[in-house]
């Protein structure tokens, strides 16, 4: 059954957004390419966009069941993936992955979604997301994004996602070393001199 939802728009960068139990965010050290959302904590999945380059508004929908919701009908949403999450926090929380820096994303107005755990830290969420873009041609603006998470207490299971290609196999194996590799120092001191004489 249906217990709480909520619905807001989130304005998004070119990486996605994190979506999770827990607000210690940082850059995932793997990127789920060929599927729309993937582990970047225990706590907490990375979602990508439909729109590879969207950088345009979200409009994001989350509900809290109390048990496993019956599938979406109809033909609009993409197939279904599903993730476990552990609860490190009773609230769900949501950041933008954007150049270099992430930002929380949960708008002021919106009430916290809390989640009833018990508190021996063993909790597992169960998360499911369904996305959709009218356009998704890569590009920049609005696309008419949607996502749906819907999210309930379950142990701890198997995810489930679409096979991947090797393109997909590549372009994460590169991100993976992009992110392995130590960002270099690129400060470079310049010597100014002054040939003229003052009168």
């Amino acid at each position: 059954m249906l217990v709480r939802a909520s619905s807001f728009t989130v304005d998004l960068g070119e990486g996605g957004y994190l979506i999770g139990f827990t607000d210690d965010y940082e850059y995932p050290k793997e990127m789920p390419f060929g599927w729309r959302c993937g582990p970047a904590t225990d706590a907490s999945a990375v979602v990508l966009t439909v729109t590879v380059t969207n950088t345009g508004p979200l409009q994001l929908t989350v509900q809290v069941h109390d048990a496993p919701p019956a599938p979406e009908a109809g033909g609009e949403w993409e197939p279904a993936e599903e993730i476990s999450l552990q609860a490190d926090l009773p609230a769900l929380y949501v950041a933008t992955l954007e150049q270099g820096d992430i930002l929380d994303a949960w708008p002021d107005d919106e009430p916290p979604l809390e989640f009833p755990f018990s508190s021996d830290g063993s909790d597992w969420v169960r998360m499911r997301l369904y996305c959709h873009a009218d356009d998704p041609e890569p590009g920049i603006g609005d696309h008419g994004e949607r996502h749906l998470v819907q999210l309930w207490p379950a142990p701890h299971t198997p995810p489930v996602h679409p096979d991947i290609t090797e393109a997909d196999r590549q372009a994460r194996a590169d991100y993976a070393a992009d992110m392995a590799t130590p960002v270099e120092d690129y400060t470079t001191t310049y010597t100014h001199t002054h040939d003229g004489e003052q009168d």
